[in-house]
């Protein structure tokens, strides 16, 4: 039996799914896919009433359309991060091809990830519960030894990276980079928020210079180098 109004599916892993999409035959698609993975789905039709339902449901995580009616996704993205109720609800951005500054501005305003259109079902469900998992990572705490693989560890208490049981020589910047990376595997992150995050105002290292540092601890990192993934005009992401 197929039930529809603004909830459907059933609850079996606990979580609600947001979906902002004036497409209503991309939200019948995206509701079966993961109805099926056991999420509650509710929906809205255009920005505003996305960014009421934010407010009002608080669902543990919004995929968002950023070309709607009445307010577009990058206002919708806004404001949930703004309001101190939403702000933690994770955010990913469903994007057309050739949004790659939209992309990069939703990324820099607090979404956690984005998919582009057309997507397979499959990513997507893969993409939400990447991202659920990330947020339950970080609530249980900031790792100081993340196990990326059997050979390949990341002590920050010890400020140290070992491969193979043998440590790599990294300079401050190359390790603080890739602990911020490691922190938050799966998610993308643009060069401005490794600026703020991993290397903070102490340093003088422009945005650019991003890639020289990632450059450089590909080399180090050697057959453990395709671990950061370049997103072509919009940053980086960690896949351990």
């Amino acid at each position: 039996m197929l039930l529809r109004g603004n909830l459907w599916g059933c609850v079996m892993t606990g979580k609600t799914v947001l979906v902002v999409e004036d497409e209503r035959d991309i939200v019948e698609l995206i509701r079966y896919n993961l109805a099926r993975e056991g999420y509650a789905v509710k929906a809205a039709y255009d920005g505003a009433m996305g960014a009421q339902m934010a407010e009002r449901d608080l669902p543990d995580i919004v995929l968002l359309d950023l070309m709607l009616p009445k307010m577009d996704g990058l206002e919708v993205c806004r404001k949930i991060k703004e309001n101190p109720r939403t702000a933690h609800i994770p955010i990913v951005m469903v994007t057309a091809k050739g949004e790659e500054s939209d992309v990069v501005t939703g990324l820099s305003l607090g979404a956690d990830d984005y998919i582009t259109k057309p997507f397979s079902p499959r990513v997507l469900a893969a993409r939400v519960k990447a991202v659920l998992r990330r947020l339950e990572m970080r609530e249980a705490g900031e790792q100081t030894v993340i196990k990326v693989s059997e050979d390949f560890v990341i002590d920050a208490t010890r400020f140290e990276v070992l491969i193979d049981g043998k440590p790599v020589k990294l300079t401050k910047t190359e390790f603080k980079l890739l602990q911020f990376m490691a922190e938050r595997p799966g998610r993308v992150l643009t060069r401005n928020q490794l600026l703020d995050g991993a290397i903070g105002f102490d340093v003088f290292v422009t945005d650019r210079n991003i890639d020289v540092h990632v450059a450089a601890l590909r080399k180090k990192l050697k057959k453990h180098a395709d671990a950061i993934i370049t997103i072509r005009g919009v940053g980086y992401r960690f896949e351990g």
